[in-house]
């Protein structure tokens, strides 16, 4: 998990540690339903900073509805060389359409 700075930045050790993200890399956005995909891209237009965070376009924290202070859940993707940052709404909506432990009979759940 992270929490989205006052300047829309992302910081996590997985950045450097599982995806081996250097300050100075080059990274590529895109976000749709509340989920913010950063990918490594050598034309990418955000780079990286040295405290190896990602900045988050302002544009692309709105469409998803983030502000400074919301945590978000961090999934890495070494296989992909990207990282998804999910709101807690699409978690919350992925809990409930998957339900991790069957319904009590002759209760809720």
């Amino acid at each position: 998990m992270s929490r989205i700075d006052a300047s829309g930045r992302l910081t996590s050790q997985a950045i450097s540690q599982v995806l081996n993200w250097q300050p100075g890399d080059r990274v590529t956005l895109t976000a749709d339903a509340g989920v913010i995909v950063v990918r490594r891209d050598p034309h990418g237009m955000v780079t990286v900073p040295a405290r190896c965070s990602v900045p988050i376009p302002a544009g692309l924290r709105h469409r998803c509805g983030l502000r400074p202070g919301d945590q978000v859940l961090l999934a890495a993707l070494p296989g992909q060389d990207a990282l998804a940052a999910c709101t807690f709404a699409v978690v919350d909506q992925a809990l409930r359409a998957h339900p991790l432990f069957p319904r009590r009979e002759g209760g809720s759940s």
